[in-house]
């Protein structure tokens, strides 16, 4: 099923509008929440693709049972893009996308993983964190770079961690979710510590670098884009 995504009213226009939406909502973050057991309910797969020529965003939410990591829903959501690309504000160009694919699924989705940052953000707000806040729903950002943020190397072995630091601050972790293979970024998005943020990814990385949910939502929203084209 794809849902035709409408931009809401009174969406940012500009950067000065965005951030202080950013600022507003920031403040709503909770992180004094466990969030949910890995292995445990539902965890639900986020991610966006598009087509920069068409104006087009597609959003894809793809449902896991979180103990067998079997798709049991999937949503996609198409819509024109409702913001330029801005670096620390492209939540505001996915968010609509992806809310409607959210809203679409047959199920609660549980925990939700984005492609991409939360508390990890220059202003400790990302794409995780604010989907998490407009839903209320326990987010996690896995990202496959560090974006502005430091790391060391973390050990060779799966599960091996290491603080991404902004300066001193330590908003997220690298983690080596497969041994020898270059570790993804996981930091909090709302209602989810960052303890339980990396166990679940790791619960969702048996075999790949890359979760499960991330894997299987990019690979059904560049089908539905693909689509919108034919």
């Amino acid at each position: 099923m794809t849902t035709t995504v409408r931009i809401p009213a009174g969406w940012p226009a500009t950067e000065d509008q965005a951030r202080a939406v950013q600022d507003e909502l920031r403040g709503r973050v909770v992180l004094d929440e466990p969030g949910p057991p890995p292995g445990t309910g539902r965890v639900t797969g986020v991610d966006v693709a598009y087509d920069d020529e068409r104006d087009v965003v597609v959003a894809a939410a793809v449902v896991l049972d979180a103990s067998t990591l079997d798709v049991v829903a999937e949503a996609t959501a198409v819509g024109q893009v409702p913001f330029p690309y801005v670096p620390g504000l492209l939540a505001f160009r996915e968010i609509p996308a992806v809310l409607a694919a959210l809203e679409a699924l047959p199920c609660a989705p549980g925990l939700v993983v984005c492609d991409g940052y939360g508390l990890a953000h220059p202003r400790r707000f990302g794409l995780a964190s604010h989907l998490g806040v407009l839903t209320g729903l326990p987010t996690v950002g896995v990202a496959k770079n560090p974006f502005t943020f430091t790391y060391e190397e973390p050990g060779a072995p799966r599960g091996s961690a290491s603080p991404l630091l902004a300066g001193e601050e330590e908003v997220g972790r690298a983690l080596r979710t497969q041994p020898g293979v270059k570790p993804v970024f996981v930091s909090v998005g709302h209602r989810v510590t960052l303890d339980t943020a990396c166990a679940h990814t790791l619960h969702l990385a048996p075999r790949f670098r890359q979760p499960e949910t991330t894997r299987h939502a990019d690979a059904l929203c560049r089908r539905a884009l693909k689509a919108t084209a034919a």
